[in-house]
């Protein structure tokens, strides 16, 4: 661990160092890619360097064995494991997955579970077998996971109860799919019981000397064109910049808990409910939470003793649609928020009913944690706070030259000369796409913004068509597609249009086919709506909906999404800022 504390001063010296790859891992031609370099640290493994820390300083006897993960069903059943049996389950874990499932270093392990403690196994696991891992969302649909098997050439898929029909739907088609792991008090044909064999498993398990840029996860992000794009991160960006940052729960001590109200598929999931509790040696807290409910989150900070509470501003503005005056949180300290922006009468009015603050964080699937107000800065209601030490990051124009304060302009990541270490590797097959958003010596985020005198940058609005719908990031095309699969649909344009409790919701323009311009137009908006949840996640579906005679195009035949989303926001009197 000495070595760990030197990087606190060189985190700014590190970058990319794509050619230390083992041959094992998928081949990404990344050797072309514009990130700059310098040296990082050759080795590092999350599993080894951090978790398995804690658990030999417990068994020596230098700290208490206080929990590292703490999980409740909601139901009475818990489940809570001190760092030893952390360590301990997490080998078998991985011994699941190299014995049973035969799988062998740089393989791909897709993992699609709710909230359950074998998510954060499985994770480690892999983790520890120096395999790849690739979150979903219990709501995907068989053509989502469907793309995602094929273009991770996922080897194993583990996943539960939610998802096992689906996957089955398309398993034949995966080639590279050899053994389908499930997560589950029941059996099912085809497919592994996981319970069964971690009970089998051996305890003993000796960690893959991983290096710092091999592959540890592909994580899907939406686009404004074409399906997701698969985002690359190595154990460098994904674990070892937890470490040198301090990340956003900084300070923590081992007896904090923390509780981060994630779906599993999200980067902040992994950062805020595993990276950062077990890099200090803290617990991790996790409520089953099948179904979103605030009297069930409120009821839940008054019974356990979180300290910390991360979530989407959803979460927020949900909890104080209650009466608040019936709760009390005794142990609550920290609150955080990110996903979107919080707006300042969120921030006043959870302020005046818990006298807590909400501070804010920023990033991306690619970046993890960029920017945040941490819990010894002054809170500015609409600023999301200043970078974290390993970024540096400037409000930039189009060619990438930095903006005086008070100057809007594009958000962007300084990567030249060096690349940050918490920066992604690429899109994987596609490092064209990284070239594309370089300007100067910047990565532009697809984000507007401004930075005030004092270094607080301001999130101003997207320079993409992404609708940020409850913390949902979601691209157009994947809704349009989804539409135009059904008949009654000849065109469609898919924008995002305020609402006054999720922000912004998916709305969908829509060109209908002649035979159904007489149909009932609540009821064939109804048919559409169900039909986009019965082929992608159900969160995409668009929650408005208007039947148009034609939409706007350029002069090449382009629709103009921007033309729409402008009219849709002006009509609202909004300003569109998430």
């Amino acid at each position: 661990m000495h070595w760990l504390r030197k990087l606190q001063g060189l985190c700014t010296l590190w970058g990319a160092q794509m050619s230390s790859r083992s041959p094992h891992i998928i081949t990404r031609q990344l050797a072309s890619s514009p990130w700059g370099r310098s040296e990082v640290p050759a080795m590092f493994n999350f599993a080894r360097d951090m978790v398995d820390h804690w658990a030999d300083m417990e068994a020596a006897g230098k700290r208490p064995p206080v929990p590292a993960l703490w999980w409740v069903s909601g139901e009475g059943e818990e489940v809570k494991w001190n760092y030893r049996e952390l360590s301990e389950i997490s080998r078998q874990a991985a011994n699941v997955l190299v014995g049973p499932c035969g799988l062998q270093r740089g393989d791909c392990v897709a993992v699609v579970l709710p909230r359950v403690p074998e998510w954060w196994l499985v994770t480690l696991g892999c983790i520890r077998a120096g395999l790849i891992f690739t979150p979903g969302t219990i709501q995907l649909r068989s053509a989502d996971i469907l793309y995602r098997l094929q273009l991770s050439k996922s080897k194993v898929i583990v996943a539960g109860d939610e998802v096992a029909q689906e996957v089955d739907m398309v398993a034949s088609k995966c080639p590279s799919l050899r053994i389908k792991v499930l997560v589950s008090e029941k059996n099912r044909d085809g497919w592994l019981n996981f319970n069964t064999l971690l009970k089998e498993a051996s305890t003993t398990h000796h960690c893959v000397e991983t290096r710092s840029q091999e592959a540890k996860a592909f994580y899907f992000t939406s686009g404004t064109s074409g399906p997701p794009k698969m985002v690359e991160h190595s154990h460098a960006s994904l674990g070892l910049r937890t470490k040198i940052d301090g990340g956003f729960l900084a300070e923590l001590q081992p007896s904090d808990i923390t509780w981060t109200i994630s779906d599993t598929s999200w980067i902040l999931s992994i950062v805020g409910s595993l990276l950062e509790p077990w890099t200090s040696g803290s617990c991790t807290f996790i409520h089953h939470l099948p179904k979103f409910d605030p009297v069930v989150i409120l009821k839940t900070l008054s019974s356990y003793p979180v300290n910390n509470l991360t979530g989407a501003p959803l979460v927020f503005r949900m909890l104080l649609q209650q009466d608040l005056s019936s709760y009390k949180f005794p142990h609550l300290k920290h609150c955080f928020s990110g996903g979107e922006s919080v707006l300042p009468e969120t921030l006043e009015k959870w302020k005046a009913e818990t006298g807590l603050d909400i501070r804010e964080l920023y990033g991306l699937t690619e970046t993890g944690l960029i920017c945040r107000v941490s819990k010894t800065m002054k809170i500015k209601p609409g600023y999301m706070g200043v970078p974290i030490s390993s970024y540096d990051m400037q409000v930039v124009d189009n060619e990438g030259n930095v903006l005086p304060p008070g100057t809007e302009g594009h958000l962007g990541v300084r990567v030249k000369p060096i690349k940050p270490v918490g920066i992604f590797s690429g899109y994987v097959n596609d490092p064209q796409k990284v070239a594309d958003s370089i300007r100067g010596d910047f990565w532009i985020l697809g984000d507007r913004g401004i930075k005030d005198e004092d270094g607080y940058f301001q999130f101003m609005g997207r320079a993409d068509d992404i609708i940020n719908a409850s913390g949902y990031r979601i691209g157009p095309s994947e809704v349009e597609n989804a539409l135009m699969e059904h008949p009654a649909v000849v065109e469609t344009a898919v924008v995002s249009s305020p609402d006054p409790v999720r922000g912004e919701v998916v709305k969908a323009f829509v060109v209908l086919a002649p035979e159904y311009l007489s149909h009932d137009q609540a009821q064939l908006t109804k048919e559409l709506q169900e039909h986009v949840k019965s082929v992608t996640a159900p969160y995409k579906y668009p929650r408005k909906m208007e039947f148009v005679s034609d939409l706007p195009k350029t002069i090449t035949g382009k629709i103009e999404r921007a033309k729409l989303r402008k009219e849709e926001w002006k009509m609202s009197g909004q300003v569109r800022t998430q």
